[in-house]
């Protein structure tokens, strides 16, 4: 039973259907095919807009790239401390901005609020030659302590963005499980709540690989930009088709939701069963597949010696994360441990 991660869940099936419908015959490269055209309308037609969308195989490479064509060097973007931009990528957004500050927020589980970014932003003096002047918010939904933003949130940080003339970021990577929880539709909660640019992730929700870094409104004008750092940065896969085909099948039906959903009401089951009969005691409100939870040392030993995967959080206790392939036999598994264990 493996908790350590959605990313270690298998593609779903319609995933490797679509790639094998896809590898047939010949196709133009570097996105110029049939499937990148296909993938791109039925975007437009899930957010509900015109936009501009660029695939690539990593969250990381989406983020940075996204970020290279809304920050320059000599600027800052805003971002909560435990964001995955700050934690998690190795310095990629400050490589791909050629030096661009990540400046760090605090907030209750995992997210900003227009009260934390307007005391920030007052502090700021962006004419002052030696300040680093903060020009984009990166936001995170589901948040790095599994929390959902309602749209309305969103929006309450964008309309102060926008007053500040900073730009709005929007990491995606499970935005999917956060969209499922809230039940908003995907433009409320991205272009509409004042989001410029969205990196939309479905690896974690059932694809193979993919990632789709969205520009909204007038940062359609910066595609050719983000071509260009793509192609510098080695992120323009010359058989881009695969990588739309995978989101094709992701948005064909629902799909996407239906998954998350799933990984989504298994979270919630798993962490009573962890409360309730491990005794554990959460961190952070489960509003999409994982769990932040504190849990005592016998617990976790049952748990290790029967060889379920799960991670201790450098930010303290446990994560657990389901995914689209977690399953009621794995939850009963779990909760029968903590009957039979001496």
């Amino acid at each position: 039973m493996n908790f350590l991660s959605d990313t270690a869940a298998p593609a779903h099936p319609s995933v490797l259907e679509a790639l094998m419908e896809a590898n047939t015959g010949s196709a133009s490269s570097y996105g110029s095919d049939p499937w990148t055209l296909a993938a791109r309308n039925a975007l437009c037609e899930l957010f509900e807009t015109d936009l501009e969308v660029w695939f690539v195989s990593s969250g990381t490479a989406a983020n940075a790239l996204a970020l290279s064509v809304m920050c320059k060097p000599d600027e800052a973007i805003l971002c909560h401390r435990e964001a995955h931009i700050h934690c998690d990528e190795r310095g990629a957004p400050e490589f791909f901005t050629a030096g661009a500050k990540l400046r760090l927020l605090d907030g209750t589980n995992g997210q900003i609020t227009p009260d934390k970014l307007l005391n920030q932003l007052d502090r700021e003096n962006p004419s002052h030659v030696h300040e680093t002047p903060s020009t984009v918010l990166s936001l995170t939904n589901l948040t790095e302590c599994g929390t959902s933003y309602q749209a309305q949130q969103i929006a309450d940080l964008g309309r102060v963005a926008s007053d500040r003339r900073l730009r709005v970021h929007l990491d995606g990577a499970r935005l999917v499980n956060a969209l499922a929880h809230t039940g908003d539709s995907p433009a409320d909660a991205s272009w509409r709540a004042g989001v410029d640019v969205l990196t939309f992730g479905m690896t974690k929700t059932g694809a193979m690989g993919c990632e789709a870094i969205i520009l909204f409104g007038d940062m359609k004008d910066r595609f050719s930009s983000l071509l260009v750092n793509a192609k510098r940065g080695g992120h323009m896969p010359p058989k881009q088709r695969y990588l739309a085909a995978q989101m094709s099948a992701m948005l064909d039906g629902g799909l996407w939701r239906r998954l998350a959903q799933i990984a989504n009401e298994h979270a919630a089951q798993l962490a009573q069963i962890l409360i309730n009969k491990g005794e554990g005691c959460l961190r952070h409100p489960v509003e999409g597949n994982e769990i932040f939870i504190e849990l005592p040392d016998k617990t976790a030993n049952i748990l290790h010696n029967a060889g379920v995967g799960f991670c201790s959080w450098p930010f303290g206790g446990y994560r657990f994360v389901c995914s689209w392939n977690t399953t009621q036999t794995d939850l009963d598994a779990i909760s029968k441990l903590f009957e039979t264990a001496p």
